[in-house]
């Protein structure tokens, strides 16, 4: 009996040693991940910040590019238009897919719809550029004359309307298109772990569809929606070619949505002149990007904090 035993325990043993070396080894990776992450994280702006030096103490005068509050002021701003008109376009579109596609669409048609939504993600943005300049905006350009004609009289839609239809609108639909499938999967998601009992009650108390998803669906997926809408922001944020290829730049700051002197972006603005530029001009488009990083990280700082603040009300945890 006892030399029964002793091999049972001796197999126990090697199993928990096992286990306790999958465990340690586990713990390792996901720790080196993150520190990782935060290695690089460092890098990054270590290398943007010792570059923007020589540019933020150097005299106006000695800049390529003039002063450099004064240059990165209408790119920064660019930048946050763009962006912001973008997500203005996006976002409800992504939560009505996402409802859609998780509480009204048939189980076949959900498949189908939830696979060309996902496919856009994988579309290079050179190719959305090539859109937006043979299609998109010779589409909308009669729109345009239309708005200006009847709606000249609110500031973003006056001015004369550009003759190409590359407008800072146009890109906003381009930049709309590329971050929905970000947007739109991350709502779906979230939108599909509401749990049922959530829903089932909500309908017992005689809720319409429309009113379980107000009161039981949305409020717990307000942090998954917020996530979808600043990784889709961020995206947005960064977008380079798409921008470049398709808007008529210029360096001012205005809100004209229809005219052909529309505000370029950080990105896009350091891919078109880096090519070109030497010395401090290095430096000073460097530290435009420093400062484009630096509106980045405000923004998932923003997020993070919404999002702490939802979670607990949203029932997620």
């Amino acid at each position: 009996m006892s030399q029964d035993v002793a091999p049972l325990d001796a197999s126990h043993d090697l199993q928990r040693s096992a286990k306790r070396f999958g465990d340690t080894l586990f713990k390792g990776v996901s720790t080196g991940s993150g520190i990782a992450i935060l290695a690089v994280l460092a890098a990054v702006a270590c290398f943007l910040v010792g570059m923007s030096i020589p540019a933020l103490t150097a005299d106006a005068s000695e800049l390529p590019f003039g002063e450099f509050w004064s240059y990165v002021a209408p790119y920064a701003f660019g930048t946050v238009w763009a962006a912001a008109l973008a997500m203005v376009f996006a976002v409800p579109m992504s939560v009505g897919i996402a409802l859609f596609l998780t509480h009204y669409a048939p189980k076949v048609l959900r498949q189908v719809f939830g696979y060309i939504i996902d496919l856009l993600a994988a579309v290079p943005s050179v190719v959305f550029g090539l859109w937006g300049i043979n299609v998109l905006a010779p589409l909308v350009r009669p729109l345009y004359v239309w708005l200006h004609e009847y709606l000249g009289w609110i500031p973003l839609f006056s001015g004369p309307v550009s003759g190409t239809g590359r407008t800072i609108l146009t890109v906003a639909v381009v930049l709309a298109v590329m971050v929905l499938p970000i947007i739109t999967a991350m709502c779906r998601e979230v939108f599909s772990q509401t749990p049922r009992l959530h829903e089932e009650a909500a309908l017992a108390l005689g809720a319409t569809r429309w009113e379980m998803i107000r009161t039981a669906v949305l409020p717990y997926g307000m942090p998954g929606i917020v996530s979808g809408c600043m990784l889709g922001l961020g995206r947005a944020l960064g977008e380079t070619m798409a921008v470049a290829m398709v808007l008529s730049p210029a360096a001012i700051i205005n809100f004209d949505l229809l005219t052909s002197s529309n505000p370029n972006t950080i990105a896009a603005n350091i891919a078109l002149t880096f090519p070109e530029a030497y010395q401090l001009g290095v430096n000073q488009l460097i530290a435009t990007g420093l400062v484009l990083f630096v509106i980045t990280l405000a923004v998932n700082m923003t997020a993070r904090w919404v999002i702490s603040r939802r979670a607990e009300f949203s029932g997620a945890n």
